[in-house]
């Protein structure tokens, strides 16, 4: 009687998330379930291309053939890049397949890390960091003009499908914060990039948007003329000549 209640409460659960009305999920922790779709469903055919097929040859050849399950993420990430920057669930099962586990561990693993996005995204999908170096230089103003310039809301996809901004935790560049990342899906798997625009201000990330939009490879790393990498603005103040060998031992020795 109990299961009987249980199934049919179950069954009323799925079928209300079904009628409700579908929200952007660009982001995997946006919505940690599954609804199908007419271009999201487990039925749909997916497989690599014979070019991706290679490379996940490539892939498994790093790990030991008993431990294949460990190339999930860089095939899950292979798989997002053929289709277009997110990850059907079919596509999802196509992995489980490679490495032969229960499609359920696949889908945790998808689940889990931000970088999988489960609903479509733009061509170029422009992620703005949100920790808080960049936080506290301003990416939170870098966030809205993007928004405002695109006409979208966060995760959400412009209507001529080049565009979508998300949110992307640290990315290990916080002495050139405020910085926005750019995935480039424009060229499919084989001409994917993933590239680091730092020192950015309101002005400079609406600039690199219209850019990319004309079809040009904006220059990446930091945009402060008055930096060289990841050095201070305006130059070297300090070890401004060869480092003194130690005293404590001869280094030719060595």
């Amino acid at each position: 009687m109990l299961a009987r209640l249980a199934t049919k409460r179950l069954l009323e659960i799925r079928q209300a998330f079904r009628q409700a009305p579908q929200v952007s999920r660009s982001l995997s922790t946006a919505l940690n379930y599954h609804v199908d779709t007419p271009d999201n469903k487990p039925d749909l055919p997916w497989e690599f291309s014979d070019t991706n097929k290679n490379k996940v040859k490539e892939i498994l050849s790093h790990y030991p053939s008993n431990y294949k399950q460990s190339a999930v993420i860089p095939l899950l990430d292979l798989a997002q890049q053929q289709h277009g920057g997110w990850l059907p669930v079919s596509a999802m099962n196509a992995v489980a397949k490679v490495i032969k586990v229960a499609p359920i561990r696949v889908y945790e693993v998808a689940t889990f890390y931000s970088m999988f996005n489960r609903s479509k995204v733009g061509k170029y999908h422009l992620l703005v960091c949100g920790t808080t170096p960049c936080m506290i230089r301003g990416s939170r103003d870098i966030e809205d003009a993007l928004l405002k310039h695109l006409g979208v809301k966060r995760n959400e996809v412009t209507k001529d499908g080049l565009f979508s901004v998300g949110e992307m935790e640290c990315m290990g560049c916080c002495v050139n914060a405020p910085m926005i990342t750019v995935a480039d899906y424009s060229s499919g798997s084989e001409g994917y990039t993933y590239n680091y625009y730092e020192d950015v201000t309101p002005k400079r990330v609406v600039e690199i948007v219209e850019a990319l939009r004309r079809g040009e490879k904006p220059p990446r790393g930091t945009q402060n003329p008055n930096r060289i990498n990841c050095g201070p603005a305006g130059g070297n103040t300090t070890l401004l000549g060869e480092p003194k060998p130690p005293p404590c031992r001869d280094l030719d020795a060595c």
